[in-house]
């Protein structure tokens, strides 16, 4: 951690400031491990291998901490070599290229790979997760000046209120227990005038007669690094069908809703040995979660309206996912 970046920080539970407390760092000043202190409640707050650390390390997004770090590179567009990640990230914003002078703050980020395009556009960065996935985003993007990273409950963002300009919120809605009152605490971060944006997943009526909503009561209680190599197997020895079927009429479809694989065939380009890690990284994605919830883009409406934003937009994309913006009154 950057100890000039201690301003953007604060405690989770009165929302005093911090103060280190103890620190070991690096040549080049970073705090590699250290504490820091509230100065009114007394409560202290862990800095492991560089990242603060504002909640519990055992939490219900373990498993995303597992995906991540098992997938550090497998959604970065310099590994894939197609900018899809680059490409998501500025068209569900609608933001500029240049943020230079700007705050933006990334919630969820796992392995990072919309934080380095949000970090490219000069902005100032914070990036906050529930889960040791910070450690993968850290590796890939902890060296940048203008990013910190932070592993924090979104619902008690360790974070000065109305202090952002902008707040995008990809990939962690559907993970969360209560979405909405998770959109009305992305707000709290916002300056008047600020930017939020967020996905959810759109629910279908298909949806539910799917095999993996079935299993997924087991899944879900696995230990992540069992569930992971059993999917790891299973992925490895149905590809050679899954390529078959995929040529088929609807046999992507097949291949996601009958043999509970996530086969991106056909719909990225991407190249076959990259199909089977993100099919493997999102089946895993699919089963392990211990919530996913599907939302349809009037609920998504809805809880912009009640958190009290304005200039709405709400609108499906084909990923079946719903995209919601919206601003903070000035």
């Amino acid at each position: 951690m950057d100890p000039k970046k201690l301003q953007v920080l604060c405690c989770p539970e009165c929302k005093s400031d911090l103060k280190i407390s103890k620190a070991r760092t690096t040549k080049d000043g970073r705090i590699e491990e250290g504490e820091l202190a509230c100065v009114s409640c007394d409560k202290v707050y862990p800095i492991i291998r560089y990242i603060p650390r504002f909640c519990s390390l055992d939490n219900y997004a373990n498993s995303f901490g597992y995906e991540w770090n098992a997938h550090v590179l497998t959604q970065y567009d310099h590994y894939t070599g197609v900018s899809l990640s680059e490409e998501r990230f500025f068209k569900w914003t609608n933001w500029e290229r240049d943020l230079h002078g700007q705050k933006v703050l990334e919630i969820g980020c796992g392995a990072g790979r919309h934080t380095i395009h949000a970090a490219d556009t000069g902005a100032d960065l914070v990036c906050i997760d529930l889960s040791n996935a910070v450690e993968a985003n850290y590796k890939m993007n902890g060296h940048r000046e203008n990013v910190l990273i932070v592993q924090a409950d979104a619902y008690r963002p360790p974070l000065r209120l109305e202090y952002f300009d902008k707040v995008f919120v990809f990939g962690i809605l559907p993970a969360m227990p209560d979405p909405r009152a998770g959109v009305i605490a992305f707000q709290k971060c916002l300056k008047p005038g600020g930017q939020l944006v967020v996905d959810a997943y759109r629910t279908r009526w298909w949806f539910y007669l799917a095999p993996r909503l079935w299993i997924r009561p087991i899944t879900k209680r696995m230990n992540p690094a069992t569930l992971h190599r059993l999917i790891e197997k299973w992925v490895n020895l149905m590809w050679p069908i899954v390529r078959r079927i995929r040529k088929l009429p609807g046999g992507r479809m097949f291949n996601r809703g009958v043999l509970v694989i996530a086969d991106y065939g056909g719909f990225y380009d991407l190249s076959e040995k990259h199909l089977k890690e993100w099919a493997i990284l999102d089946t895993f994605d699919g089963l392990s979660p211990m919530y996913e919830k599907r939302e349809k883009p009037a609920t998504v409406g809805r809880w912009f309206e009640e958190a009290g934003l304005i200039d709405l937009e709400v609108f499906e994309i084909p990923s079946d996912c719903v995209i919601g913006r919206g601003r903070k009154p000035a």
